[in-house]
């Protein structure tokens, strides 16, 4: 009983901590899953290829623990293993893309389908029991499971609007060496910026997307301590949105194909990584093994 999941990374539009309501971007860059089941067995064995963070050992068992007690299964332990070109720890989506993946690929070693949404929240779930969210990162996780633009209420759990860009937009990704992870970060220091965040999301809702990234970048790097020099820098060099993208400390630009240079030409400076993606449109997916 062995099944395979894959889900895609997403960049933050609007922050969900201070308000409850959130946007994201679906990128390109992926998290693999595999998960063996084993009968009579109450032991679940994480190997995440690249990493030995226990945070994410943890949310891959409650993963897996979601769907088999959801769908009934009892004395059934696991193999999960997983590989991702997504850093962890920099505000990329990370533990988000890794539930879906790791639900996906539970329910394809079960031979089981259920509805999107559902599949969904039962990442949601697991993150919230595994630590590794503030609000549940609804909009994160439908970002990263249908691609494009998504609009959530992540109190309700209800998508408020979804978009497939026109435009062919790039996406620049400046990602620090420092990693931050969602148990440190202050949520009062960012519910003191709520009203930036409540325009932001009313700016996504109006179709003004860049704008509310902008917005949404300014407001959590001046709430979280984190200079806003890289977000400035992309703007001028021809971004059309840049923020940092959830708590950090990554940032991410999104522009045209003949900024992409310029952009990380600007940041070339900054010490880290610059990392080059497209906007991604794939649905995440389910592969039975055997």
């Amino acid at each position: 009983m062995r099944g395979k999941g894959i889900a895609f990374g997403a960049i933050s539009i609007v922050n969900a901590i201070a308000t409850g309501n959130g946007a994201a971007l679906g990128i390109r860059l992926k998290t693999e899953a595999e998960v063996e089941l084993i009968e009579n067995s109450d032991q679940i064995d994480v190997n995440i290829i690249g990493s030995d963070n226990e945070e994410d050992k943890i949310l891959a068992k409650y993963a897996v623990k979601e769907v088999l007690n959801n769908l009934g299964y009892k004395n059934y332990g696991a193999r999960v293993t997983t590989k991702s070109d997504i850093p962890i720890g920099k505000g990329l989506k990370s533990s988000s893309v890794a539930s879906n993946a790791i639900v996906l690929a539970t329910l394809a070693a079960l031979k089981t389908n259920l509805d999107d949404l559902k599949i969904i929240n039962l990442g949601v779930n697991a993150s919230i029991k595994a630590g590794v969210t503030i609000t549940g990162a609804f909009d994160d996780a439908c970002a990263s499971y249908f691609g494009g633009l998504v609009a959530t209420d992540n109190i309700n759990r209800v998508i408020e609007k979804r978009e497939i860009l026109e435009e062919d937009y790039h996406i620049v990704i400046y990602a620090p060496r420092e990693k931050v992870y969602t148990k440190n970060v202050d949520k009062a220091r960012l519910k003191k910026f709520d009203s930036f965040f409540k325009e932001a999301y009313s700016l996504v809702m109006k179709g003004e997307y860049w704008e509310a990234m902008v917005l949404n970048g300014l407001a959590c790097s001046a709430a979280l301590g984190f200079s806003v020099k890289p977000i400035l820098k992309a703007l001028l060099a021809g971004a059309k949105g840049s923020s940092l993208s959830g708590k950090g400390p990554a940032i991410a630009a999104v522009c045209h194909p003949n900024r992409v240079d310029e952009i990380a030409s600007a940041w070339s400076d900054l010490p880290g990584d610059i990392i080059l993606t497209r906007i991604n449109y794939e649905k995440a997916k389910a592969v039975i093994l055997d």
